[in-house]
């Protein structure tokens, strides 16, 4: 159900270079990742690249087979995201952007025509009411999901709907009023896989301020080994930790959290995971 654009992003040419650096201490890491342009192909040879050239995410992991830089090309429709990664133990600077804001030309209380101004004590544009007065606020939206555990792999499913069409993403969504982040999580993941999960346990929140989106991912495990792709999904599959498509994954969130989880399992020390996406 996750419909907004929070992709990867598009260019023209270019491909994504990511250098990773995290702060961590004890069991919380702290991330922040800025974004850039890079473009897809979707041909055998910029797949086989895509894997020869992969390496390990974060900087402090050593035992990378290849060089410290991730590359490869990704598909995308809008907002750019390519990342090179810097880190504080602090929280990360706003971006200069204020976010993506839609005009609300309407009411959404009495249908009136709205003016655009900043109201008295506040510091922010908000569309007002000309006949009402209400304030139309616009408030980030919270997606949740899982990060299904099973024999040393993890399922994704392959998107049957846009944006993204044709690639692979964590069963994920945006929560419905009334439940809770792990509720809307264990939904989602049976709308998007028809999987049953259990044992969930907080794993990572990344914000994206530009396009109003917060994170927040679960580690899970199947209750039973049965999926199958749900009305928004065309595949789902279980994947090695060696075998997911990296060159083919739909959101950054995505790109992150499993990257994250990875050096979680080769470091054997899992830990919950903070982060801002700054695209640009």
């Amino acid at each position: 159900m996750l419909r907004a654009i929070q992709n990867l992003g598009c260019s023209s040419s270019g491909w994504l270079l990511w250098k990773p650096r995290t702060s961590t201490s004890g069991g919380f890491s702290f991330i922040s990742v800025s974004t850039r342009p890079f473009s897809y192909s979707s041909s055998s040879s910029s797949t086989r690249a895509a894997r020869t050239n992969n390496c390990s995410f974060l900087h402090e992991f050593s035992a990378c087979k290849t060089p410290s830089f991730r590359r490869f090309r990704a598909r995308s429709e809008s907002n750019p995201d390519a990342a090179s990664a810097s880190s504080s133990a602090s929280v990360a600077p706003q971006s200069s952007s204020s976010g993506n804001v839609r005009k609300i030309s309407f009411c959404q209380w009495c249908g009136g025509p709205t003016k655009h101004e900043i109201p008295s004590g506040e510091e922010k544009m908000r569309a007002i009411c000309t006949v009402c007065g209400k304030i139309a606020y616009q408030n980030p939206k919270m997606v949740v999901g899982c990060l299904i555990e099973h024999d040393n792999q993890v399922l994704l499913c392959k998107r049957k709907i846009q944006p993204s069409y044709g690639l692979w993403t964590l069963p994920a969504g945006y929560m419905e009023i009334g439940e809770s982040a792990a509720e809307g999580a264990i939904r989602e993941t049976w709308e998007e896989a028809n999987a049953e999960v259990e044992g969930l346990s907080p794993f990572a929140q990344l914000d994206i301020p530009l396009i109003g989106q917060t994170y927040i991912i679960f580690l899970a495990k199947l209750k039973k080994p049965q999926f199958s792709p749900g009305p928004e999904s065309s595949e789902c599959q279980l994947f090695a930790l060696n075998d997911i498509p990296f060159n083919s994954l739909a959101f950054s969130s995505m790109f992150v959290t499993l990257n994250l989880y990875i050096e979680d399992v080769k470091a054997g020390k899992p830990k919950f995971h903070y982060g801002t996406i700054k695209k640009r």
